[in-house]
């Protein structure tokens, strides 16, 4: 600043109506937090922020003795923004500060903001400017107007206005700030959306863990398959998890067990699971949780393998012993009671086999599974 500015405690004094209070607060806000380009702050010797300090009465003021107190401020400060409105405009305060800075000389600091009203209406209840203006004579008053209609946003209106006053207390070309505060305006969109959406999108995942899931089971052979044996049929699966146990029922390989309203929390835990089916060896293991779980079957060799009856003789009402008999490629000989036992590779099983023997049969076809009381009879 230069010594004619350094004589004044305040930078400027901002002349409102009560009614007008909370733009009298953003305008002192908005000015003494508005930091100007280096280039242009080297070139007049100004910090980055010099408009300051800005008195606003709530803020400033001391209790007691305001019309004096007021005009000291006055007199202290180098310029004198009238906040305008139809509220101003009526306001014997506002008049008497507007006169009293006119009195002192310094017509030509007197700037005006437009926050409501119409300039020059005529009209009390829409007129801005304080009738003081007209009386003093002041010369042709612009003001800079947050209602001006230059862009298609409101808030961009608003903010030409602040840059429109901003350049009439520095005595600067509009176009050398206004330029570089659209860009600054710009990038803070850039970076409000980036934040919202960042905001959101954290949101969402917090919401999103908050939320049930559904995990889906399904079932993988891993055994060779057999298309000679029964399929599977009705596995009951059971999943433990911190607080519940729950139970389904897969009713074939190619069908799937959906477990719904599962707690987002235990995706990522340990939780054991349980498969039981008739003809499969059972599972029971622990594993960490995913909304898709596959679990590794293998066919119980047994059922089908496990091939166990006894030769009779109904002729002579006992086994018949030492007789050699075949099945699906396996051979093995009856013991002294006429029992066999052999197991059938599980590639090879199947629900029925033809049982081969040199003695006659009644029934060649062996039903499985079977037991020690099963019996083929010989003839």
């Amino acid at each position: 600043m230069n010594k004619e500015e350094q004589q004044y405690k305040y930078f400027a004094f901002i002349s409102y109506n009560s009614h007008d209070t909370s733009w009298g607060k953003r305008l002192q806000r908005k000015l003494e937090g508005y930091c100007m380009p280096a280039t242009l702050c080297s070139e007049h010797g100004w910090e980055r922020n010099p408009i300051k300090p800005v008195f606003f009465a709530p803020t400033d003021i001391q209790p007691g003795g305001l019309t004096a107190e007021l005009q000291e401020r006055l007199k202290a400060s180098r310029n004198l923004i009238v906040i305008c409105s139809p509220h101003s405009a009526k306001s014997e305060w506002v008049g008497k500060e507007i006169a009293f800075f006119h009195s002192l000389g310094r017509t030509a600091d007197i700037h005006f903001f437009i926050v409501d009203g119409v300039p020059h209406s005529g009209n009390p209840d829409t007129e801005c400017f304080n009738p003081v203006v007209d009386t003093l004579g002041l010369p042709e008053i612009l003001g800079a107007n947050i209602h001006e209609k230059i862009y298609r946003f409101s808030w961009m209106n608003r903010e030409r206005a602040y840059v429109q006053l901003i350049t009439k207390l520095l005595g600067v070309e509009f176009d050398s700030i206004w330029q570089r505060h659209k860009r600054l305006l710009r990038q803070k969109i850039v970076a409000w959306t980036v934040g919202i959406i960042v905001v959101l999108a954290a949101l969402a995942g917090v919401w999103l863990k908050g939320q049930p899931v559904d995990v889906t089971v399904s079932l993988n052979e891993t055994t060779v398959h057999n298309d000679n044996l029964p399929p599977m049929k009705d596995a009951v699966v059971t999943v433990e998890l911190v607080n519940e146990t729950k139970t389904d029922t897969i009713h074939s390989l190619d069908a799937t067990a959906v477990f719904a309203n599962v707690p987002h929390k235990a995706l990522g835990k340990t939780i054991r699971l349980t498969v039981a089916c008739r003809d499969w060896l059972p599972v029971d293991t622990s594993f960490i949780l995913t909304k898709n779980v596959v679990v590794n079957m293998s066919r119980n060799p047994h059922p089908y393998g496990d091939v166990t009856f006894r030769l009779w003789s109904i002729a002579k009402e006992q086994g018949v012993a030492n007789t050699q008999v075949t099945l699906a490629g396996q051979t093995a000989t009856s013991d002294a009671e006429g029992y066999v036992r052999m197991f059938i590779p599980l590639e090879r099983q199947s629900n029925h086999y033809r049982v081969e023997c040199l003695l006659p049969l009644e029934s060649e076809m062996l039903s499985m599974p079977t037991t020690e009381s099963t019996a083929v009879i010989v003839k």
